[in-house]
């Protein structure tokens, strides 16, 4: 028996992704789903696969597949495929896919088949983890020259995603921390993103800004003073969607964390930690070291980013460069960034300073 493979598109995408590593494909979500293909007697399919996310609306799902006939010879094909989705995110709405697959058929361990179907669905996200979807595709597979139409209900696990595309500046924040667009600019364009501008020179080391902040500050500031002190030692520490550890943090997960280590317990998002403790003026000369800052990336109505105020003008917080200290300064470059799209601060713990 002369073993063949087929190089088709399909397989070769399918190759590439796996490549790439489980964690990276585990990166925006995975899904399961089954369907029927309306062709002579008729097709049961099943896929499960992952989903991630490569540019901007564009993501690639790499899956498994078996296809089963309903007739009495009852073929059955298995294989593997790659999609191209375009606007399946982390929100309900329609979406456009398309892709390719193929395998061997249980007839023969000599036969191959190869498929290729474009359509669209519309997903349902339900709590911001999981989505329910509906698709409809035209499907061809050869050989053989069948085709027809495919119905199926496709359910998936959101992780983010990522990627949800995010692979921009250092300074700036992380794609899981803003919405689809920031206020006046797609989040996307790495110009539209804060400036890639060099360390601050200016910042004095962790030491110094510990010690300095405790000594300027009375006894009733120690908490906040501690809450300081610890977001600044995770300062280099990786981005991670979701991270609340050492190991990554994203940025509401560096504030749970810093204020969590002293007995402070705080929301999980960026959202909800902007609903705590009290409000404080959009003013410089009201913030005080330990207040929460909030940023929207499209408008005043949405947080979506969120750091830990040091003092000067300057914020810890965690991006996609990781942990690192910015500027909010409505005339220096990369401070203006966050400047425009700073919207409000909070106090969670009274210092009396």
């Amino acid at each position: 028996m002369r073993f063949r493979f087929p190089w088709s598109a399909g397989a070769s995408a399918l190759l590439i992704g796996l490549m790439m590593g489980p964690r990276e494909l585990a990166s925006q979500g995975i899904h399961a789903e089954i369907g029927r293909l309306f062709e002579a007697d008729g097709w049961t399919t099943y896929r499960v696969g992952l989903q991630r996310g490569i540019a901007g609306p564009v993501a690639v799902a790499l899956y498994g597949t078996h296809l089963r006939e309903e007739t009495a010879l009852g073929r059955r094909h298995w294989g593997g495929g790659a999609d191209l989705v375009l606007l399946r995110g982390r929100r309900s709405g329609p979406y456009l896919i398309g892709g390719l697959a193929g395998g061997f058929s249980s007839d023969s361990a000599d036969e191959w088949w190869s498929s290729w179907s474009a359509g669209g669905g519309y997903q349902l996200v339900l709590g911001g983890a999981f989505a329910l979807s509906g698709e409809s595709r035209y499907r061809r597979i050869a050989p053989g020259d069948r085709s027809g139409l495919e119905l199926s209900v496709r359910v998936g696990a959101l992780f983010g995603g990522g990627g949800a595309g995010t692979r921009t500046a250092p300074s700036s924040p992380s794609r899981a921390d803003l919405p689809a667009a920031p206020m006046d600019q797609p989040v996307r364009d790495d110009s539209r993103s804060p400036p890639d501008s060099p360390p601050d020179r200016r910042l004095p080391p962790l030491a110094t800004v510990a010690t300095a902040a405790s000594a300027a500050r009375p006894a009733s500031a120690a908490v906040a003073d501690s809450v300081v002190a610890t977001a600044l030692a995770a300062l280099g520490t990786s981005y991670r969607l979701g991270g609340t550890t050492d190991k990554g943090f994203d940025c509401s997960g560096l504030i749970q964390h810093a204020y969590g280590q002293h007995g402070i317990a705080l929301p999980r998002v960026s959202r909800d930690q902007a609903k705590e403790g009290t409000a404080v003026a959009r003013e410089l000369e009201a913030l005080r070291p330990g207040d929460i800052l909030t940023f929207a990336a499209r408008g005043r109505r949405r947080v979506t980013h969120v750091g830990l105020y040091l003092g000067d003008g300057r914020f810890v917080h965690s991006a996609r460069g990781g942990v690192q200290i910015s500027t909010l300064s409505a005339s220096d470059p990369s401070g203006r960034w966050y400047w425009t799209r700073w919207v409000g601060a909070r106090r969670i713990v009274e210092n009396g300073s």
